[in-house]
């Protein structure tokens, strides 16, 4: 990836996915997610404290006291609005695979598992699905397992699911009745042949594709600044690497 004038390509992500999280007012991020808790931290900043955010791992910013286990409480009371969640394959009903690729008794490559994904997946209302790569490899027609499904039967007591997707190429949206996603947007420096090349599942296309809008000034400041600061407390390697010279963690706030 390339840098578009002197924004980077992450920071056009996380900017994205920021927008995906107004109105928000509890955010729920697992732990190593740098991205998705950067946007997350983000989207509290440019709230003005209508966001609470809770980085699983992180001992400034974490409101929980019993870590997965009080985020699967609140979740299931209804308490967190929003979500990410990832996987080695994600197909284009929004089902995500991490369990293992291949032949299940002879897998070709096996993971760490769901580890109450499929849970959250169905409770919480806006889970965003993330990955940065996006190749064939990952967006496949049908995943190998479904360790969460994208979609339930008629009927299924469901108030959570998949709201959106980004990636390292463009920004979708998911269509829960139709059960597809729907282009977005494409990040500038790539286009519409590349995002298809790339997937591996078919999606709707609007007839006009946006580019994903680059962060403003004021968004990019704060992202650089303030947010820099706090992601440096959780991650801070991935915080030197985006934003330069190891930014001093910043005291949480609300």
């Amino acid at each position: 990836m390339t840098a578009t004038g002197d924004i980077h390509p992450r920071e056009t992500i996380i900017c994205t996915i920021a927008r995906l999280l107004e109105g928000c007012g509890n955010v729920a991020v697992g732990a190593a997610s740098p991205m998705p808790g950067s946007a997350a931290l983000l989207a509290r900043a440019l709230s003005d404290g209508g966001t609470r955010v809770t980085l699983l791992g992180s001992r400034r910013h974490n409101y929980f006291t019993d870590g997965g286990r009080e985020l699967f409480d609140c979740a299931g009371q209804g308490r967190v609005d929003a979500f990410f969640l990832s996987g080695a394959q994600i197909d284009g009903q929004a089902n995500i695979n991490l369990s293992y690729i291949g032949d299940p008794g002879h897998p070709k490559a096996r993971f760490p598992g769901a580890f109450g994904s499929a849970y959250l997946y169905f409770v919480v209302p806006r889970v965003i699905l993330f990955r940065e790569e996006h190749t064939r490899r990952v967006f496949v027609d049908r995943v190998d397992y479904i360790s969460a499904p994208g979609t339930s039967e008629p009927g299924v007591y469901r108030p959570g699911g998949p709201h959106a997707l980004v990636t390292g190429l463009c920004a979708m949206r998911f269509d829960r009745a139709r059960g597809r996603f729907r282009l977005e947007s494409v990040h500038p420096g790539h286009t519409l042949e590349e995002v298809r090349d790339n997937t591996g599942f078919d999606f709707d296309v609007p007839d006009r594709v946006p580019e994903t809008p680059l962060p403003g000034p004021d968004m990019l400041a704060t992202l650089r600044g303030r947010v820099a600061g706090e992601v440096a407390e959780t991650y801070p390697r991935f915080a030197e690497a985006l934003f330069g010279s190891a930014p001093q963690p910043n005291r949480i706030t609300a």
